[in-house]
């Protein structure tokens, strides 16, 4: 991936303009043009619908295959998370958090060498982001949530056995992780 001078080499909460009248509302989601992902060749796009206290993370992929996240959601609501894991990085280690819901519209773009997670605060939440690399199962990591503790949410935790199992971010080698530009 190339980067351009104004690439956001920290996660960015980004509100789209929604125009909404008594039938609805219209937003663009994504324009290649614009100066926020211009640089940026999406090569997928993934949906997942979510129980309430389903979370999902903290997922990154190793490189060749690290991910550029753009992600929202369409209905339902979340508490998104990206932590730096790029080795050498001013931040590194520090982990951003945004609420993303079908009503507030936000999207969340996450730099690649961040690790993902979110946890679904309601029933049927559906959630989808653009990446731009594909999904390598070979080159999928993980680490322990507890690592970054989560506030009380007032929902029950459901996470999958890989996540709940998942190694310590101080157990992981360096070269599982990124590498800071």
């Amino acid at each position: 991936m190339e980067y351009k001078e104004e690439f956001p080499f920290v996660p960015t909460v980004i509100e789209p303009k929604v125009f909404g009248d008594e039938r609805g509302y219209f937003m663009e989601s994504w324009k290649r043009d614009d100066p926020r992902y211009e640089f940026i060749q999406w090569a997928q796009e993934n949906e997942s619908c979510s129980k309430r206290g389903v979370m999902r993370g903290y997922h990154w992929q190793t490189f060749p295959y690290e991910q550029c996240k753009l992600v929202r959601v369409v209905k339902g609501r979340v508490i998104d998370y990206a932590v730096d894991i790029r080795v050498g990085s001013p931040t590194f280690g520090k982990r951003w958090e945004v609420e993303l819901s079908g009503e507030n519209k936000k999207q969340f773009l996450i730099p690649a060498g961040f690790a993902h997670c979110f946890i679904a605060l309601e029933d049927d939440t559906i959630f989808q982001y653009k990446c731009h690399a594909p999904y390598s199962k070979e080159h999928e990591r993980n680490f322990n949530v507890n690592d970054y503790p989560i506030p009380d949410l007032g929902v029950e935790i459901i996470q999958s056995e890989k996540d709940a199992n998942a190694p310590h971010l101080k157990d992981i080698s360096t070269s599982d992780l990124s590498k800071y530009f």
